[in-house]
């Protein structure tokens, strides 16, 4: 539990290549997520490319640290691999959250950002990548090694739960 607890957005990184190996526990971690039907409707495109990287930044003003991140993972959704439509947004999002979990446990940081459900962001990124009809961008995890490392922070709010009623 530490590491989720360690679970930081991180922005802001140092010039430091990640190994390939921490990008293929990454991955793991991702299609280790639990999915609806055990459909595992994901796809990732790993980007390490500069210029790409630049230019996906520009698909949100909230996506302005893929430009320095080391390594961004593209979350897509297949929905010819739905067996419960409409939920391989939940899918993804726990494959994300998984994504992260390891990215923080190997010590890196990083930050989700969404793509889906904004029409602007789900279009940028389908033509970007000239993604099939059936694919979906989800989100970005943007990667590096962290300038800085937050501290560990808990954010139980005991006001926020309900005991069998309201």
């Amino acid at each position: 539990m530490d590491t989720v607890f360690k679970r930081r957005s991180v922005r802001k990184y140092i010039d430091k290549d990640v190994p390939e190996e921490f990008i293929k526990k990454i991955l793991e971690a991702g299609m280790s997520a639990p999915s609806a039907g055990n459909e595992q409707p994901w796809h990732f495109i790993v980007i390490r490319k500069k210029d790409t990287l630049k230019d996906i930044a520009q698909v949100s003003p909230y996506a302005y640290m893929l430009k320095d991140a080391n390594v961004g993972i593209v979350v897509c959704g297949d929905l010819s691999l739905e067996k419960h439509k409409g939920y391989w947004v939940q899918d993804c999002s726990a494959a994300v959250e998984n994504m992260l979990i390891e990215v923080a446990e190997l010590e890196l940081g990083a930050v989700w950002l969404g793509v889906y459900p904004v029409e602007e962001r789900v279009v940028y990124i389908k033509r970007f990548f000239k993604l099939p009809n059936n694919i979906i961008p989800f989100a970005i995890v943007s990667i590096g090694y962290p300038l800085s490392n937050p501290e560990p922070q808990i954010k139980y709010l005991k006001e926020r739960v309900h005991y069998e009623e309201w």
